[in-house]
């Protein structure tokens, strides 16, 4: 006889990025390694097509890998168009609202229309700002609820900078400020659409480097905060990925880590080495 634990509140696809795996006494459900390079504002169009090659003719990926790519708006249909049919593709944002008077702003509805199905959410840059008022978490939230709204799958950006590292408040901005904003905006069943990518801010182009151990207690806090917050069905379910400088040389160690699910993965993700990252998912 089998034990099953049952899933709730989950739909078909939430079902479907996951393994099983059977034992005598129980069913339990283990979460599929997910890998996102996210190409940022890089690449004309020669170096796009470069990139795309590099991806065709990587090799097979591990079956147990989801692998998504995030080429900026211009270039995502082509793409989508060219990329093997193994490789899913993101927009970097998207907008507040549906259509409408909003200069310069891509909204949701559009992205899905393109037959793109995922959109990165809350990046550490977006909520930085480039120089101008950045995204507070509240707009994330509500970028998150809208995106899965419009039938949308969300990475959503959590993590902390240098200072709030140093001040020893990294659980209380990632779980009491920026996952928190989220939940309080989502209904229970849409968390099914939502892989949490914690980027630890202070250790992407500072010299400072986050350990695995580092990392597996971050992952470990959020994934205990959904279990007394959201649910154990959620905590059990979500891919919580790390999006702290990952490189060819760091992934096996890092994908080893019981709550590291997978990457976003910047710079490497333009580079040969990003086959490697892939693969250290399926190890």
């Amino acid at each position: 006889f089998f034990e099953v634990r049952e899933i709730q509140t989950f739909d078909f696809k939430t079902l479907l990025s996951a393994q099983f795996f059977i034992s005598p006494t129980k069913l339990i459900m283990t979460r599929r390694f997910f890998v996102g390079g996210n190409w940022k504002c890089n690449g004309n169009l020669v170096n796009v097509s470069e990139w795309i090659s590099m991806l065709n003719q990587g090799g097979s990926f591990p079956s147990n890998v989801d692998v998504i790519v995030a080429p900026s708006t211009l270039h995502a249909p082509g793409v989508k168009a060219a990329l093997r049919s193994d490789v899913s593709v993101a927009l970097q944002n998207c907008s507040l609202d549906s259509y409408g008077a909003f200069t310069g702003e891509i909204c949701p509805q559009m992205i899905k229309d393109f037959g793109i199905e995922w959109v990165i959410l809350g990046h550490s840059e977006r909520r930085a700002g480039f120089g101008m008022s950045g995204e507070s978490s509240q707009i994330v939230a509500t970028k998150t609820k809208k995106a899965i709204e419009a039938g949308l799958s969300v990475i959503a950006c959590i993590g902390e900078s240098l200072e709030v590292r140093e001040a020893g408040e990294t659980l209380k901005v990632v779980l009491d400020d920026h996952l928190a904003t989220i939940k309080n905006a989502l209904d229970p069943s849409q968390w099914s659409k939502v892989v949490i990518a914690y980027e630890p801010v202070w250790a992407i182009g500072t010299g400072k480097t986050a350990s695995p151990a580092q990392a597996q207690e971050v992952h470990a806090a959020i994934r205990g905060w959904l279990l007394s917050n959201v649910s154990p069905e959620v905590a059990d379910a979500i891919r919580i990925i790390y999006g702290g400088s990952v490189k060819g040389s760091n992934a096996e160690e890092l994908a080893s880590c019981e709550d590291i699910d997978g990457f976003l993965v910047g710079g490497a993700s333009l580079k040969p080495e990003f086959i490697d990252i892939i693969r250290a998912g399926g190890n």
